[in-house]
């Protein structure tokens, strides 16, 4: 526990404390502390936060003064709403860069989530999150708040700057397929892989063009069975740009990939079909590229899903001023936390459940 609770402590308490001096019964870090450890054994509002502390305060005290015992709902609902998103993320991505203890490789794969229950009697609209997940560690490395999807494309490249993205391979769905984009991950030292759909209409139609009158560089294919279905994929790529409009445009761009995929499910003998199409800025073979794009589905199985079904954020109520994100992030902490912990082979929720149980284990973390 003594490592991971330091460096969590460590680098959340670079937080200024926003409040009033003589309003700050209890300190900013230990705010966040324990929310983050009642986060870890399954409570999801701040009542329940509050009831984890009160049961748990023995064991809190053994790492933090709670000089005043444990905050009430109400002072968890206040700070965590009026707390600054930006100092926040910035301290996530610290303490996260400082768990990895390596500079990141393999893929980020970015993409919008929405928070659905953040929205008051649908006058307001849904927060939308945009996340950075990186496959090869199973863990978030950044989130961004925008107010629509159609913001994503403004909020990807602030996503992307404030990361460490040297050498690493960055997918994003068609929604950020722009020369903005693709530029600013390329300053940062990364190299892009754009899904390309009707968004951009002129070089779907370029690409589709080029796999129709080129022969492909290199073709592999894969097949994978499991959850009742068989799944059979044939990625194409093509170094030939010559049906492209000014590719310059595209800066750095090597290869044009195409992905063909057939589903056959099992339980009811239907199939389907699809064809997707990306630009690349890396050369690499059919193989590569099949894994790669393959994996960037990761950041829906392991990150949205686990957020929705496990952390029960879809259904999460927290509305006011900062709030959503704020807690977004507190629930992105314990799920880098959970999904790394090796010492159960279990689900994620029920390693919050023994967590709950087990203050050795809960420890371990």
């Amino acid at each position: 526990m003594e490592k991971d609770k330091n460096s969590i402590i460590t680098h959340f308490s670079e937080m200024k404390d926003f409040r009033i001096s003589r309003k700050r019964l209890y300190p900013l870090i230990e705010i966040i502390t324990i929310a983050i450890a009642g986060t870890l054994c399954g409570a999801e509002s701040y009542e329940e936060i509050e009831d984890f502390g009160l049961e748990r305060i023995a064991w809190l005290q053994t790492f933090l003064d709670l000089p005043n015992g444990i905050p009430s709902h109400d002072t968890f609902n206040r700070v965590f709403a009026l707390m600054d998103l930006l100092k926040f993320e910035i301290c996530f991505r610290a303490w996260i860069n400082a768990v990895l203890d390596s500079p990141n490789k393999g893929l980020i794969s970015i993409d919008g989530k929405t928070i659905r229950g953040a929205k008051t009697g649908g006058i307001k609209s849904p927060i939308h999150m945009v996340s950075a997940w990186l496959s090869e560690r199973n863990v978030v490395l950044g989130q961004v708040k925008v107010s629509e999807k159609s913001n994503e494309i403004t909020a990807i490249p602030e996503l992307i700057k404030g990361m460490f993205i040297k050498d690493c391979i960055i997918s994003v769905d068609a929604m950020g397929c722009q020369q903005d984009i693709a530029k600013c991950i390329l300053a940062e030292g990364g190299d892009y892989v754009l899904a390309v759909k009707n968004n951009q209409p002129t070089l779907y139609q370029n690409i589709e063009d080029s796999f129709r009158f080129y022969q492909p560089n290199d073709v592999y294919e894969a097949t994978d069975t499991g959850h009742g279905r068989v799944e059979k994929r044939k990625c194409s790529i093509i170094t030939n740009l010559g049906h492209l409009e000014q590719p310059e445009k595209w800066e750095s761009i090597k290869m044009l990939v195409k992905i063909e995929s057939e589903r056959y499910f099992k339980l009811n003998n239907n199939s389907e079909t699809a064809i997707r199409y990306y630009i690349v800025s890396k050369a690499e073979t059919a193989s590569f590229y099949e894994r790669k794009i393959r994996s960037h589905w990761g950041i829906e199985n392991n990150l949205h899903w686990s957020l929705d079904v496990v952390f029960q954020e879809d259904a999460s109520r927290k509305r006011y001023k900062n709030a959503a994100q704020n807690f977004s992030l507190i629930n992105k902490v314990a799920l880098n936390i959970v999904k790394n912990d090796k010492t159960k082979t279990c689900s994620l929720k029920r390693k919050r459940r023994i967590a709950a149980m087990n203050l050795d284990y809960l420890g371990g973390f």
